[in-house]
C-alpha cells in the first residue's frame, strides 16, 4: 500500500492552523463542548448523539445505504451492460467491508455534513482501489482566496492534522455547499438549537431522578404530634396501600395531600416528541422512525408506501450524492446505482405476479428472476431469452389466457423458447 504522506514528502504546514481553529472556520460549523452540554454554542457531533433521535437518524439512514446492492454498468450510445464490480467495490478501505465503509460515508455526511476521503491505492491505469474516509473534524480546506488562485474554491487546499493533500487524492463528497464554497453546511449546526433543547430536557429527568425523584404525596395530623417511630409506621402503612393501590382509611385529624408535577415537567415526553420530528424533518425521515409523531393521512397509509415515501425523501438525496461522485471515480462511461427497490420488501404473491409481468413483457428472463430469489440460472442457458412471451413465435397465447394465469396462483408461467410450440 502506498502512503499518500510519504509519496510527495508532505510536512506538518507551519501556518496550518490548530486543530481547535479548524474547527471553528467550517462553514456552519459551531464551536466544540463547553461545560454546559445543553447550551447551542456548545453542541457538537459528540453531544448531540447522546440525544436518541440524532443516534438512530444516523443509524437509520448509515445502515439503510449500506445494506442496498451495488451494481455497476457501462454505457455505450443507448445501450446498457452490466459489468463485474471493480476492486474499489469490493474491498475499498483496510479496515471492514463494502458495507462498513459506506456506513462511514454516510455518517460523516448526517453527522459532519461532509465524506472526506483519501485515496491509498490505484490500479495500473490510475482508477483508485482503496479510499480510506478521514475523520471531517482533522479535516481543514482552504476555500476562501480570490476566484482562480490557489486556496478559492476553484482551487481548494486540503489538508488533514496539519498535512497538506493534494486535491487529486481527496474525494469530496458535501451535504449542502453555499455559493463560492467547497466545505458542506453541518446539519448539527443546522439544528443546533432543537439539540440543545433535547439535551436539556433529558438532563432536567436525569437530574430529577438522579435527585431520589419526588415523594407522592405528604400525610399529616393536624391535632397531635407524631414521633419518628410513629411516622415510620404510618408511612409504611401509607406506602403498602399505594403500591397495593387500595383506599386509604385514617381519622378526621389526618390530611392526605397528593404531590402533583408541574404542567412545565409534565411536558418533558412531549418536548422530546418534538424535537424528534423537527429532527426528523431535518432529514427527511418518517418521525415515527426516531420517536417522533406524524398525524395526517400519512397515519393510514400502507407500510409499502411509508417505505417508498422513506426512499424518495430521505435516502434518495444520499444515494444519488454517492452515486455521482463515486461514478466519477471510474473509467469514462461507467457508472454505479443502488438497488433501492431491494428496500421494499412485499409479499410473496405479489412479489410473484410482479415476476410475471416482468416475464411476459420481456423486461427479464427467468434466470434474472430466479436471482432475486437466491435460486441458481437454468441449465444449458434456458433461462436467457427475453421474447415477450404473447408474441413468441408460436406461442398461441390468448388475452383471455393471461388474463387466467394472472387471476389464478395456482397456474404458473410456463416458458417456451423461441422456435417450438408447447
Amino acid at each position: 500500500m502506498r502512503n499518500p504522506f510519504r509519496r510527495w514528502g508532505w510536512t506538518r504546514q507551519a501556518d496550518s492552523p490548530s486543530a481547535q481553529e479548524r474547527r471553528d472556520l467550517g462553514v456552519g460549523d459551531v464551536s466544540w463542548p463547553v461545560e454546559d452540554l445543553a447550551s447551542p454554542a456548545a453542541v457538537s457531533v459528540e453531544g448531540a448523539l447522546r440525544l436518541t433521535p440524532v443516534f438512530a437518524a444516523g443509524r437509520l439512514l448509515s445502515t439503510s445505504v449500506a445494506s442496498l446492492p451495488i451494481k455497476q454498468y457501462r454505457k455505450v450510445g443507448d445501450s446498457t451492460t452490466k459489468l463485474p464490480l471493480a476492486p474499489l467495490f469490493q474491498r475499498p478501505a483496510s479496515q471492514g467491508t463494502i458495507d462498513d465503509w459506506l456506513k462511514r460515508a454516510v455518517l460523516s455526511l448526517v453527522y459532519r455534513g461532509n465524506a472526506v476521503g483519501l485515496v491509498m491505492e490505484r490500479d495500473w491505469l490510475e482508477y483508485p482501489t482503496r479510499i480510506e474516509w478521514l475523520n471531517p473534524a482533522n479535516v481543514f480546506v482552504q476555500d476562501t482566496g480570490p476566484i482562480g488562485t490557489r486556496g478559492s474554491f476553484t482551487d481548494p487546499v486540503w489538508s488533514y492534522l496539519g498535512v497538506e493533500l493534494p486535491s487529486e487524492d481527496i474525494v469530496h463528497i458535501p451535504w449542502m455547499t453555499l455559493p463560492g464554497r467547497v466545505w458542506g453546511l453541518s446539519p448539527i449546526a443546522a439544528y443546533a438549537v432543537t439539540v440543545s433543547t433535547g439535551l436539556a430536557a433529558q438532563k432536567f429527568l436525569d437530574d430529577y431522578f438522579r435527585a431520589g425523584g419526588q415523594p407522592p404525596g405528604r400525610f399529616q395530623n393536624t391535632a397531635q404530634t407524631i414521633d419518628q417511630q410513629q411516622a415510620s409506621v404510618i408511612k409504611r402503612r401509607i406506602v403498602q396501600a399505594i403500591r397495593s393501590h387500595e383506599p386509604i382509611v385514617y381519622g378526621k385529624d389526618w390530611q392526605y395531600e397528593p404531590i402533583t408535577v408541574s404542567v412545565q415537567e409534565a411536558q418533558f415526553c412531549e418536548t422530546m416528541r418534538l424535537g424528534a420530528t423537527q429532527i426528523a424533518a431535518i432529514y427527511g425521515i418518517p418521525p415515527e422512525k426516531i420517536g417522533g409523531e406524524t398525524g395526517g393521512s400519512y397515519t393510514y397509509s400502507s407500510p409499502e408506501q411509508r417505505q417508498i415515501e422513506f426512499i424518495q425523501d430521505a435516502l434518495l438525496p444520499y444515494l444519488v450524492s454517492l452515486e455521482n461522485h463515486l461514478s466519477a471515480l471510474l473509467p469514462r462511461g461507467q457508472f454505479i446505482k443502488f438497488n433501492a427497490d431491494a428496500l421494499i420488501r412485499v409479499d410473496i404473491l405479489t412479489r410473484h405476479a410482479v415476476y410475471e409481468k416482468q416475464r411476459l413483457m420481456g423486461k427479464n428472463n427467468l434466470d434474472e428472476i430466479r436471482a432475486l430469489e437466491d435460486e441458481p440460472p437454468l441449465p444449458d442457458g434456458k433461462g436467457q431469452d427475453y421474447t415477450p412471451l404473447p408474441i413468441q413465435a408460436g406461442a398461441n397465447i390468448t388475452v383471455p389466457q393471461l388474463r387466467s394465469r394472472r387471476e389464478d396462483p395456482g397456474l404458473h408461467l410456463i416458458h417456451t423458447p423461441r422456435g417450438t410450440h408447447g
